[in-house]
């Protein structure tokens, strides 16, 4: 195996000013192969990157709180098919938003919100920063995109707004993780980062995994303003408790502690049963997948690839970069990346700090941006390269 194009890709991306600093992990057979550890864990006051760096994960959190979800389905505590309301009443009269032009007509639930629809992001629910749409607007003047929200008013502002699609109806990547997350804690009278911490980091031997940096000499920083656009880059807070645990977005990790995870998919051990695992990182869209391609709605998994219980899976045609059917991944807002490829036992993860504003600024965009085009994919051809 040679990794030296992959180095030099991330040392470049460095030299010009678009990563801050890296650490990247690739795996073979549970294995170690190649281990990159490049640029500035801190920016402004220069110091270098270490391997044990925390990150914030942001969506790269998602898996793990699906994961969770799972133990407790595998125990018979939970189904797949219970209804949310059944868990988080608030949401038992919740409508539908159906978005006529520039305008919204409310329409009452065909079948009710269900765990499983949490799962696989056919809920209905989305995400007000991400593009555009009439529904999406609405959300944006709730403001339940914050992260500042106590538990509560989270939960209060989003069950009295619409939902974009009648459950089932349509893959709409948003705050289903979030909503997930506080169910289990309604289901067990614990907090996410104690169930977590329990049932996921504890097993796996992720001691550096949660909602909180334990270490702040250790974390890593973004640069002070976005390369492209020039703008303020602001991350969550990460160095006290939040004022809720965001199941979508509020974790932080190493990338050694994240790839125990990754393998812990992988291989069925330590986590799930390994018929879970799979069951976990298979697509769940089917028809939709292709049903929202004809509707021309925003697909965030990308060109040939489906979505199973909080992954990206590949359905075996299509995409952008190299692959193989089966495999799975997902990202993080500031820069942090994963892929699996169990026909090739291969694991890797990029982690960096740096969000693309573009992708919040004009979504539209943003994959055409500079280091929104290059980074994610730029990383799996190299990877893919390497193999021997």
């Amino acid at each position: 195996m040679d990794f030296s194009r992959l180095d030099a890709f991330l040392t470049r991306q460095v030299a010009e000013g678009l990563l801050p600093g890296y650490v990247a992990l690739v795996a073979r057979g549970g294995e170690v192969v190649y281990r990159g550890v490049g640029g500035y864990l801190d920016p402004v006051k220069g110091l270098p990157m270490q391997e044990d760096a925390l990150f914030r994960v942001y969506s790269m959190t998602k898996p793990w709180v699906s994961a969770l979800a799972l133990t407790f389905v595998e125990e018979g505590g939970l189904s797949l098919l219970d209804p949310v309301e059944r868990y988080l009443p608030v949401f038992a009269g919740v409508k539908v938003g159906r978005e006529v032009g520039e305008g919204v007509v409310l329409e009452p639930l065909r079948a009710p919100i269900t765990v499983y629809d949490l799962l696989r992001h056919t809920a209905g629910f989305t995400y007000g920063v991400f593009f555009r749409s009439p529904v999406k607007r609405l959300y944006l003047e709730a403001g339940v995109d914050r992260f500042d929200l106590s538990r509560e008013a989270f939960l209060e502002r989003l069950a009295a707004l619409p939902l974009r699609f009648q459950p089932g109806e349509a893959f709409e990547y948003g705050l289903s993780t979030d909503v997930l997350g506080h169910l289990l804690e309604a289901l067990t009278g614990k907090s996410l980062a104690e169930l977590l911490a329990k049932r996921v980091f504890a097993p796996l031997g992720m001691r550096d995994s949660g909602f909180l940096a334990q270490d702040l000499s250790r974390l890593a920083r973004p640069f002070l303003q976005d390369p492209e656009t020039g703008r303020s880059i602001r991350l969550i807070p990460v160095e006290a408790e939040p004022p809720r645990y965001a199941g979508g977005l509020g974790g932080v990790s190493t990338a050694l502690d994240y790839l125990q995870f990754l393998e812990a998919l992988r291989t069925g051990r330590g986590l799930l049963h390994p018929r879970l695992c799979r069951l976990m990182t298979q697509d769940h869209l089917g028809p939709l997948y292709e049903a929202g391609l004809r509707r021309g709605l925003e697909y965030t998994p990308g060109p040939g690839y489906g979505f199973g219980l909080g992954v990206a899976v590949r359905l075996g045609h299509g995409g952008l970069a190299p692959g193989s059917p089966g495999d799975f991944y997902w990202w993080g807002f500031a820069g942090t990346y994963f892929l699996v490829d169990p026909a090739l036992e291969l694991s890797a993860l990029l982690f960096t700090q740096a969000p693309n504003l573009l992708s919040l600024l004009e979504p539209e965009k943003a994959l055409h941006s500079r280091l929104g085009q290059r980074l994610g994919l730029a990383f799996r051809t190299l990877v893919y390269g390497a193999l021997s």
